[in-house]
C-alpha cells in the first residue's frame, strides 16, 4: 500500500531527469557552435573562399604549323645482287656491313669455261673473216673478166652472193664473240649502286647459279635516304597549297620518343592516290643522311612544316578546357575574379595553341586549380615554380588544369595544325 510521501518523491525524480536532459542538450549545442567557429576560423585562414591558382599571360608571337605522322625510313635503292652466269664462287671482295661504291668488284666466279668459249668464238670469227677476204678477191677477179668479156655474168653474180653470205657469217661470228665476252665479264660481279652491303648469302667454293633466289648479298643505298609517312586525306589540300608556294617544305625526322631530331630533309613528293583502306595518302621526304643516322626500315616521327603564322595570340595548351560550352579558359580579371571565356582555337604546336578569337594578348588565363573554379570565383595567383624553389624542392604537380573543367572531363589539345571551334 502506497504512502502519501511516495508521490512527491516521484515528481522530484522526474524534475531531476528533465534537468539532466536539458543540460546534455545545452552541452551538445555548445560543442556544435564551437566546432562551427573553429571551422570558420580555419576557413578564414585558407582565404575565406579564395582559390589559389597559377596563371599565364597570353602573348603575341609566331607559330610554326606542323603536321606529324609516324614514318619509316626507305632506302633510295635496295638491290639484291645476283650472278648472271653459273660458276664456282672463288672470291668475295667485301666485308659484311661495308660501304661500297657503284662499280666496285664484289665477287669473282671461275671464268675459265667462259674464257674458252670466247677463244673458240674468236677463232671461228677469224676463219670466216679469211673466207670473206678470199671471196672478195675472187669477186674483183670475176668483175675484171666480165669487163673484158672473158667471163660470164652468172659466174660474177654467184661470186657476189658468196661474198654477201660470208659477210653475214662474219657478222654472226662477231655477235658470238661479243656474247662470249659478256658471259666472261659476268663472272666479275660488281656493285650496281653504292651503299651498305648486308650479310653474305653464299660462301666461297659454292656453285652459284643465275636462278638462285637469295642472291649473293643485298645492297641498300642509304645516302640519300627517304622517309615515307601517311597523312589523312583532309590534309592533302593544305600540303598541296604549301608545295605550290615555291619553297621546299622542310621535314624533320624525330626519334620514337620525340626527344631529339635524327635528321632534317625536304618533302620530295606525295602519292598520286588516296588509300581506300586507310583514307590516307603517302608522302616521301628526302634526307641527305650524310652521317648515316637514318637506318633502313627504322620508324621515326616525321614533322612536316607547312607554314609560319606571324603575330598570333598564343596561350599554353594546358589552360584550354573542353566541355559543353566548347573550348574555353578561365580569364583572371583585374579584381582577382575569373570569368569563363569561350575561344576559337587555331593551330597547335608543342605546348602552345593559337587563339583566333575570344582572347587578347596580355590577358591572363588559369593553368591549374581549374576544377575548383566557377564563373566569378575569387582567386589568388601564385607562382608554383617559385613556391617549389622556396620549399627546397621542385614545385608540386597540380592536376587541376589537367583533369575536369566545369563543363565535364577535359582533354588537352595535342594534334598540331588542327582547328578548334568554339
Amino acid at each position: 500500500m502506497k504512502t502519501a510521501t511516495e508521490k512527491p518523491k516521484r515528481s522530484v525524480f522526474k524534475i531531476g531527469l528533465g534537468a539532466a536532459l536539458l543540460a546534455v542538450a545545452w552541452l551538445g549545442w555548445h560543442n556544435w557552435q564551437g566546432a562551427g567557429a573553429s571551422s570558420g576560423a580555419a576557413h578564414g585562414k585558407r582565404g575565406g573562399g579564395i582559390v589559389v591558382v597559377s596563371a599565364a599571360q597570353a602573348e603575341r608571337g609566331d607559330m610554326a604549323v606542323y603536321l606529324t605522322a609516324l614514318g619509316s625510313v626507305v632506302p633510295e635503292n635496295t638491290v639484291t645482287v645476283h650472278s648472271r652466269v653459273d660458276g664456282e664462287l672463288q672470291r668475295l671482295n667485301f666485308s659484311e656491313g661495308q660501304m661500297v661504291r657503284a662499280g666496285q668488284l664484289l665477287a669473282q666466279l671461275d671464268g675459265r669455261a667462259y674464257q674458252a668459249q670466247l677463244t673458240q668464238a674468236q677463232g671461228q670469227l677469224a676463219r670466216d673473216q679469211a673466207a670473206l677476204e678470199n671471196a672478195r678477191t675472187d669477186l674483183v677477179r670475176y668483175k675484171t673478166l666480165l669487163d673484158q668479156n672473158s667471163g660470164s655474168r652468172q659466174q660474177y653474180d654467184t661470186q657476189l652472193a658468196q661474198v654477201r653470205q660470208d659477210e653475214g657469217t662474219v657478222k654472226y661470228d662477231q655477235g658470238v664473240v661479243a656474247n662470249a665476252r659478256v658471259q666472261l665479264d659476268y663472272t666479275r660481279i660488281v656493285a650496281p649502286v653504292g651503299g651498305r652491303v648486308g650479310l653474305k648469302q653464299v660462301d666461297l667454293g659454292n656453285i652459284v647459279h643465275a636462278s638462285d633466289t637469295s642472291g649473293i648479298v643485298v645492297i641498300t643505298q642509304v645516302q640519300p635516304s627517304n622517309v615515307v609517312f601517311a597523312l589523312p586525306e583532309n590534309q592533302i589540300d593544305a600540303v598541296l597549297k604549301a608545295m605550290h608556294g615555291g619553297k621546299p617544305l622542310s621535314v624533320e625526322a624525330w626519334d620514337r620518343d620525340n626527344s631529339r631530331i635524327v635528321a632534317s630533309g625536304t618533302l620530295s613528293t606525295l602519292d598520286n592516290q588516296v588509300s581506300s583502306s586507310t583514307g590516307t595518302v603517302n608522302l616521301k621526304a628526302r634526307f641527305a643522311n650524310s652521317d648515316n643516322a637514318l637506318f633502313p626500315n627504322q620508324f621515326v616521327n616525321a614533322r612536316l612544316r607547312l607554314d609560319v603564322l606571324h603575330g598570333v595570340t598564343l596561350i599554353p595548351q594546358v589552360a584550354v578546357q573542353h566541355g559543353r560550352p566548347g573550348n574555353y579558359v578561365y580569364v583572371v580579371g583585374a579584381d582577382q575574379t575569373v570569368s569563363l571565356r569561350v575561344l576559337k582555337l587555331g593551330a597547335a604546336s608543342g605546348d602552345k595553341v593559337v587563339v583566333e578569337s575570344g582572347l587578347a594578348a596580355g590577358e591572363r588565363v588559369v593553368l591549374d586549380g581549374i576544377d575548383q573554379l566557377k564563373d566569378g570565383a575569387r582567386v589568388r595567383v601564385v607562382d608554383r615554380q617559385r613556391e617549389g624553389e622556396a620549399s627546397g624542392g621542385p614545385a608540386a604537380a597540380h592536376d587541376g588544369g589537367k583533369g575536369h573543367g566545369k563543363g565535364g572531363p577535359g582533354r588537352h589539345r595535342e594534334a598540331s595544325g588542327a582547328k578548334g571551334q568554339a
